[in-house]
């Protein structure tokens, strides 16, 4: 029988497969029926701390400053004593997930100040999360930041969290950092315990009748996979952090790429949402029968075999496939140029 078991950021797991921040967290029901098909832990959905921020601005308005120069308003919207905050809910449904599921919950947080990423940070450590993922959503659109401050950014936050919690701490990376291994290692200076690559920054839209900047949603694709296969192949060897995949990761194949190129965890979040907690247990089963049939007895025999370090020419990782790969086009048959 296979060895599934790995290892991410210090928590041991029975496999790879570890859905991502999804709303299938926020419901006991499906993060059951999610641990019932396989998956080897859970990643909360994010708590954000512009939200708590927007929520109590709204209780002050509407319920702790309604008397001002009207003595009368104070019983015209009485402040409610059952009343709980969204920090509560998710702490709560953290403690909840916690107590009704055998496999390692990972609070995921966004915060917008130092102050708030350390406060909500122990707060999800006290309710009993088993680790952090630290979701930084910084969009570098000011001309005076440059690459060093960027990075610094992020390394301020670590630091300042790691010396305030216990738990292990991964941070969830975009993929537009001008040197990754560089940074990893910086990450891994500063006590970073992993890293999760990468994340997918949704883009705003243009409605062409209003003119208006509009949200989006775009669920991942496999093509995405590509990405974060090479970058993991890249990283395997060059830092001991854990590394997670995210975005693209909806078939077998792309999880056991992500694996031979040294993949710890492979996050599923899109695939779980259009299709369901069993698709967990398809891509399992999937993957365990193909490393019977190409005769591997574990993971960690099959993990980062195919890295740039172990691969038979790594310099396909690189620039040196660049030509090649453009000159290996044709155009379908029958189209004229």
């Amino acid at each position: 029988m296979v060895d599934l078991t790995t290892e991410y950021c210090g928590l041991k797991l029975a496999n790879p497969l570890v859905p991502s921040a999804s709303p299938l967290s926020r419901d006991l029901d499906s993060a059951i029926k999610l641990e019932d098909a396989g998956a080897s832990a859970l990643v909360m959905y994010s708590l954000f701390e512009e939200k708590i921020e927007a929520e109590q601005q709204q209780m002050e308005r509407f319920f702790y400053a309604q008397a001002i120069g009207h003595g009368e308003a104070d019983s015209f919207h009485p402040v409610p004593d059952n009343i709980k905050t969204y920090q509560e809910q998710y702490l709560e449904n953290l403690h909840q997930l916690k107590n009704c599921l055998s496999i390692p919950v990972i609070a995921s947080l966004n915060g917008t100040s130092l102050g708030g990423w350390i406060e909500y940070g122990q707060a999800l450590q006290q309710a009993g999360a088993d680790a952090l993922e630290l979701n930084i959503y910084h969009l570098a659109a000011n001309a005076e930041d440059d690459s060093v401050s960027v990075e610094n950014r992020y390394l301020d936050i670590l630091r300042e969290l790691k010396s305030r919690v216990s738990i292990p701490l991964t941070l969830k990376l975009g993929p537009q950092f001008s040197s990754p291994i560089h940074f990893a290692q910086r990450l891994q200076a500063a006590g970073a315990d992993g890293i999760a690559i990468f994340n997918r920054f949704y883009q705003p839209d243009i409605d062409l009748e209003t003119l208006q900047v509009v949200p989006k949603l775009e669920l991942s694709t496999p093509a995405e996979a590509l990405l974060r296969i090479r970058w993991t192949a890249l990283l395997y060897g060059r830092t001991s952090l854990s590394l997670a995949v995210t975005g693209g990761f909806h078939k077998t194949p792309e999880v056991l790429k992500a694996l031979l190129a040294g993949a710890d965890v492979v996050h599923l979040c899109s695939v779980l949402l259009e299709r369901g907690p069993g698709r967990l247990t398809s891509i399992l089963d999937e993957m365990e029968q193909w490393l019977a049939d190409h005769e591997y007895e574990s993971i960690r025999q099959l993990k980062g075999s195919v890295s740039q370090q172990h691969a038979i020419d790594p310099s396909a990782y690189e620039r040196a496939n660049y030509v090649q790969v453009l000159d290996s086009y044709s155009h379908a048959p029958g189209v004229l140029w």
